[in-house]
C-alpha cells in the first residue's frame, strides 16, 4: 500500500515537472526567438539606420541635428513664449530645457515605434510570401533602431548637462535598468499592433492620433505634480508617466527610483510582451492570405 503512494506522488511529481518544464520552454519563447535571430537582428537594424539616412547629405548627422532642433524649438516656445518654468521651480531656461529633453528622449523611442507597427508586416510582405523568414523579430529592428537614436540623444545630454553646468551623478549607472523594462513594454505593444495592423489598415492612422494626444498627456512639458488631485489617476494610468518621471530622477534630480514602482513598472512590462508575443504568434497563420 505504501509503495502504491509513492508510485503515486512520484508520478505526480514527474506530471508537475513536466508541466514546469514547458512552461519555462513557452514563457522563453520570445527571449529566443531574438537571440537565435540576433545575427539576421542586427543586420536589419543596421540596415535600418543606414536606409533612413540614405542619399541625404549629411547623412547620419541628421540624428543628432533633428532632436537638437526640436529641442531649441520646444524650449522657446515654452520657457520663453510662455515664460514656462519647471513646477513651482525658478529655475532657468537651461533646467527646463534639459527636463524636457529627458521626457523627449523616452518619447520618441515610443511614439516611432508605436507609429510603424501597424504597417510593418504589410510594408514587409515579401518576407511573408516569398522566404522563410521570423517575422516575429521586425517589430525588434523598430526598437533597435529607436533605441540607437535614444543613445544619440542621451550623448548630447550629456554634454549640454556638463555645459550647462551640471552634475553627472552615480545613478546615470541605473538608466539600463529602466529601459529594460520600458523596451520590453514597447516589444509588447509592437508585436500586438503589427499583428493587428494586418487585419485593420485603419489602425495606423489611429495610432498616430494616439500618439499626438499622448504627448500632451505625458509629463514632456511639465512636472506629474503640476496637475491636479483629481488629474492624478489619470497621468499615472499612462504607461509612459512613471518611466519619464524614473529617467529624470536618475538623470537630473539624482535620486534612485522607487523600488515598488520599478518592480510595479518591470511586471506590467512583462505581461504587456507576452500578451503581445503570443497574440502575434496565433494570428500569424493569416497573414500570408491577408497581405
Amino acid at each position: 500500500m505504501e509503495e502504491k503512494f509513492l508510485l503515486l506522488d512520484r508520478e505526480k511529481m514527474q506530471r508537475l515537472i513536466s508541466k514546469m518544464i514547458k512552461f519555462l520552454y513557452h514563457a522563453a519563447e520570445p527571449m529566443r526567438a531574438a537571440w537565435l535571430n540576433r545575427s539576421l537582428l542586427w543586420t536589419l537594424v543596421l540596415r535600418e539606420i543606414q536606409f533612413r539616412y540614405k542619399g541625404s547629405i549629411l547623412g547620419l548627422m541628421w540624428a543628432l541635428i533633428t532632436p537638437l532642433v526640436m529641442l531649441v524649438v520646444y524650449t522657446f516656445v515654452f520657457s520663453v513664449v510662455f515664460k514656462m518654468r519647471w513646477g513651482t521651480s525658478d529655475g532657468s531656461r537651461a533646467e527646463f530645457a534639459l527636463l524636457l529633453y529627458i521626457g523627449l528622449m523616452l518619447f520618441t523611442i515610443f511614439s516611432d515605434c508605436l507609429s510603424r507597427a501597424p504597417a510593418l508586416i504589410i510594408s514587409n510582405s515579401n518576407y511573408i510570401k516569398k522566404v522563410v523568414f521570423p517575422i516575429e523579430i521586425l517589430p525588434l529592428v523598430t526598437i533597435g533602431s529607436s533605441l540607437f537614436h535614444f543613445m544619440v540623444s542621451f550623448v548630447i545630454f550629456l554634454v549640454a548637462a556638463i555645459f550647462f553646468g551640471g552634475t553627472i551623478g552615480l545613478t546615470i549607472l541605473l538608466v539600463p535598468f529602466l529601459l529594460i523594462p520600458f523596451l520590453l513594454f514597447i516589444c509588447g505593444i509592437g508585436w500586438l499592433l503589427a499583428a493587428l495592423g494586418v487585419y485593420f489598415r485603419d489602425l495606423q492612422q489611429i495610432t498616430g492620433s494616439v500618439v499626438q494626444v499622448l504627448m500632451f498627456m505625458t509629463p514632456i512639458f511639465y512636472p506629474a505634480s503640476a496637475l491636479p488631485d483629481q488629474f492624478q489617476v489619470i497621468l499615472m494610468a499612462n504607461p509612459l508617466s512613471l518611466p519619464i518621471e524614473i529617467l529624470r530622477d536618475l538623470l537630473y534630480w539624482h535620486r534612485l527610483p522607487n523600488i515598488v514602482a520599478w518592480f510595479v513598472l518591470f511586471a506590467q512590462s512583462i505581461l504587456v510582451m507576452y500578451i503581445g508575443f503570443f497574440f502575434f504568434q496565433k494570428v500569424r497563420k493569416g497573414f500570408a492570405d491577408v497581405v
